[in-house]
């Protein structure tokens, strides 16, 4: 009889663990996804790395990231692994006006000078050989990006063509296609590509060639892509907005389609007088449960100095730091 007890005993104290062990399960499965975006702003994505030690601080999970032109680069950094002290280095590490240059240092003290057919001015290259390609696209830029290429390529160290759903942390880059003018989600391909193209800014990088399109800045009409990690699967929205002027009270002249006939620059003056992208900002900006803007009024996009990275991280610290009661109460209601 003792042996039966003891037998029956341990049954029913095994169920009653595999029990509360399969509700545990069930409940971390079923708490809520979180979406991460991060807007474009150029150099004052500095900023965007102070917000993101304080969500560290948090220990909210994510889930998902989708991030514009600079959103993009911080975005798939952190997709892949890199977190905020690392990315806080890479920002105060790097020669900034080469990277974004193509400029090589090692000439910057020759005025006129040829390298591999290329020719140098103080070490800006100012004139490149010619494609010999029948399907290459002449186009308007001062930049072709190269180097941010190379420098991606070496931080991400991944294969030429992935799908970006089978990184640590899912991911998605917004571009618009110039010719079409329509928004392009890249969800595939080479990562350090999507991330150039997503911040070709028009008349300053040229833009990427894909599949028959000429991709630049995402920025030109969906600078905040919160639609895009709610598609992705986001119950809840971390936004990390760097737009300090907002244009509440600007009407939008112009929609994409309007703009799509429109040929070379005449599509960014277009741009520039019609705001396509205003509507679809405005209504992610409303669309998020934390939404955190810094404080950057004085900061450039092409503020890359030093001095200025620094500050901006600190300003990203400072509006994480106000932000950090809600990102406390979301974690609570992530795992309710």
């Amino acid at each position: 009889m003792k042996k039966i007890f003891i037998i029956t005993f341990l049954c029913m104290l095994t169920s009653l663990l595999v029990n509360a062990q399969n509700k545990t399960t069930k409940s971390k499965n079923k708490r809520l996804k979180v979406g991460l975006v991060l807007g474009g702003g150029g150099a004052k994505g500095a900023a965007e790395v102070g917000v993101l030690k304080y969500i560290e601080k948090s220990g909210i999970p994510i889930d998902y990231i989708a991030g514009t032109s600079i959103g993009s680069i911080v975005g798939a950094l952190y997709s892949v692994g890199y977190r905020a002290d690392e990315l806080d280095s890479m920002f105060h590490s790097q020669e900034w006006l080469s990277l974004l240059s193509d400029r090589d240092p090692s000439l910057r003290g020759q005025v006129l000078t040829t390298r591999d057919s290329v020719t140098y001015l103080f070490g800006f290259p100012v004139k490149r050989p010619k494609s010999k390609s029948p399907n290459h696209t002449r186009t308007i830029g001062l930049s072709r990006g190269d180097k941010l290429v190379s420098l991606f390529d070496n931080m991400l160290n991944l294969p030429d063509s992935i799908n970006f759903d089978k990184l640590p942390i899912p991911f998605r880059c917004v571009a618009v296609d110039i010719r079409s003018f329509q928004e392009i989600i890249l969800s595939s391909g080479n990562l350090p590509k999507a991330m150039r193209a997503s911040m070709a800014i028009p008349g300053v990088f040229k833009p990427v060639e894909s599949d028959n399109m000429l991709l630049v800045d995402g920025g030109l009409l969906n600078n905040l892509p919160v639609d895009v990690v709610r598609a992705m699967g986001a119950d809840v929205v971390i936004a990390i907005d760097l737009t300090q002027n907002k244009h509440e009270d600007k009407k939008v002249m112009k929609t994409a389609e309007d703009l799509a006939d429109d040929k070379g620059l005449m599509k960014v003056l277009g741009w520039l007088v019609g705001r396509p992208d205003l509507n679809k900002y405005q209504n992610n900006n409303t669309n998020v449960d934390v939404y955190i803007n810094p404080d950057l009024k004085g900061f450039g996009a092409a503020d890359f100095k030093a001095n200025k990275i620094n500050k901006m991280i600190e300003q990203g610290e400072k509006a994480g730091k106000d932000s950090y009661k809600q990102l406390r109460n979301l974690k609570k209601k992530i795992y309710k």
